[in-house]
């Protein structure tokens, strides 16, 4: 028996049904929760050879209404007590380990995790110090170059395909792209995968990456502001799909969520004390964008298994100061024996337990890291979170810092890539001495890149996202 192509009015009625996985009911679940549709039943014929198996993300929909709040601080200690703070990082970057400062007594947070207001050190904005160049490179307008990057990178990492894709574009009536957008999108097979547009109303689609059976075709639902709209998806068909939904234009003054996702062990000294130095003058210019965006900070630092932290998550707010004095200056860069560092574990906290706003936000997380994460222990797993950040519409631009090898930088390109981020590396005077100062090289497998000092791509990264958005 031949598959036919779903119907019309079945796909409709998929569409319908994905679109109430995502809808409250009357008796809805707490804010954010994406609760479990009611029972519709099918159309005679089936417009699919099984039936459909209708999922749910396995994420909260981003629900916060401000961050008008003081810095709320939640810690995962990495140790249990008796154990001994593990030695310096990685050994061929012992000398910025061994310069680090000493970090802040943590022995007043130990026991399970819980919320608790920001300690007050007073601590003074630190000296300024010379600039850091970096480069970008966009693996999704160069698509080609990255599929070839990684098939010449063997490297241990979580497997996601993502070889076939499609550019899902939301569009209003009058062909502006409608940002923020929620998304699901289900094969034949059962299989679901979600999405929020970015502030260009748009988002890339990789059927292999979340539907192991390879179907042929899949409902598209999209949804924003009470409104609903939907489409199909034929593999080998076009190479984009384009649903027009009559939304409201974005609101005159933009929303931005912006998280610091940063490695905080010793041979990261250097790259935290220049973020500290820069983070006051990205805010003022970011804030004096043509859009005034209303900015939420937020910051997660990370270290490993045996030092004091596991992870420390600095809450969203809206004062800079108090961000500023009571989350970023007092980190310092500290421990971390071997070379992996829980990323995995940071990656998770920051995508599910920020209070990430809702409602055309739009949500970027910088990570700043050298080394990639372990991908021995048993927690979460990066790939799965980076699923989940599409989902929930959060972007990440990763930073490789001096001294990340090939397995991290094709781990940072992959959640930077799937997300529709960019991947960023710091470059020096000679690629492999990081001492010889600012300049144009780099160890990095990446070509065609131009060069500016890192705080000023951030702020170029950040502008051309709030460009996007259409009023």
């Amino acid at each position: 028996m031949k598959n036919h192509p779903p119907r019309p009015f079945a796909l409709v009625l998929i569409a319908q049904l994905l679109l109430a996985a995502c809808s409250a009911t009357a008796h809805s679940p707490p804010p954010g929760q994406w609760p479990e549709p009611k029972p519709t039943p099918w159309p005679e014929p089936m417009p699919f050879p099984t039936p459909i198996v209708r999922t749910v993300p396995n994420f909260q929909a981003p629900s916060a209404t401000h961050c008008a709040r003081p810095v709320q601080t939640r810690e995962l200690p990495g140790r249990v007590a008796g154990d001994q703070i593990r030695g310096g990082h990685h050994e061929h970057r012992d000398r910025l380990a061994k310069s680090a400062p000493a970090e802040l007594s943590d022995s007043a947070r130990s026991g399970p995790p819980s919320m608790f207001p920001s300690p007050q050190p007073q601590v003074q904005q630190p000296p300024s110090t010379g600039p850091v160049t970096a480069g970008m490179v966009d693996d999704n307008a160069d698509f080609s170059g990255y599929l070839a990057f990684r098939n010449r990178t063997r490297v241990e990492h979580r497997t996601r395909d993502i070889r076939e894709r499609y550019l899902l574009e939301v569009k209003d009536p009058r062909g502006r792209g409608v940002a923020d957008a929620e998304v699901a999108v289900q094969a034949t097979s059962g299989h679901a995968m979600w999405a929020r547009t970015d502030a260009a109303g748009r988002a890339w689609l990789h059927p292999n990456a979340f539907d192991p059976s390879r179907s042929s075709y899949y409902a598209v639902a999209v949804r924003k502001d009470g409104r609903q709209s939907w489409a199909q998806l034929t593999r080998g068909q076009k190479s984009s799909v384009e649903v027009v939904l009559d939304a409201r234009p974005a609101e005159a003054r933009a929303k931005l969520d912006l998280v610091f996702l940063i490695d905080a062990t010793g041979s990261m000294a250097d790259e935290i004390d220049k973020l500290k130095a820069t983070l006051r003058s990205i805010s003022a210019e970011v804030s004096r964008l043509p859009s005034q965006p209303d900015i939420c900070f937020g910051l997660v630092a990370y270290r490993d298994k045996g030092d004091e932290f596991l992870l420390r998550s600095h809450d969203f707010t809206n004062d800079v100061g108090d961000f500023l004095q009571n989350a970023l200056y007092p980190l310092r860069a500290a421990a971390g024996g071997d070379y992996p560092e829980a990323m995995n574990e940071a990656f998770h906290d920051t995508v599910h337990n920020l209070s990430w706003r809702g409602e055309g936000a739009t949500r970027l997380v910088v990570l700043l890291a050298d080394a990639p994460p372990h991908l021995d222990y048993g927690g979460p797993h990066y790939d799965e979170d980076m699923l989940a950040a599409l989902g929930k519409g959060i972007k990440v631009f990763s930073v490789g810092a001096s001294g990340l090898d090939k397995q991290g930088e094709l781990i940072q390109r992959q959640i930077a890539q799937y997300t529709g981020g960019r991947f960023v590396f710091l470059t020096y005077a000679q690629a492999h001495d990081p001492a010889s100062g600012p300049g144009r090289e780099t160890v990095h497998d990446v070509k065609n890149y131009s060069v500016d000092t890192l705080d000023r791509l951030i702020v170029r990264l950040v502008s051309e996202e709030l460009g996007k958005l259409a009023r």
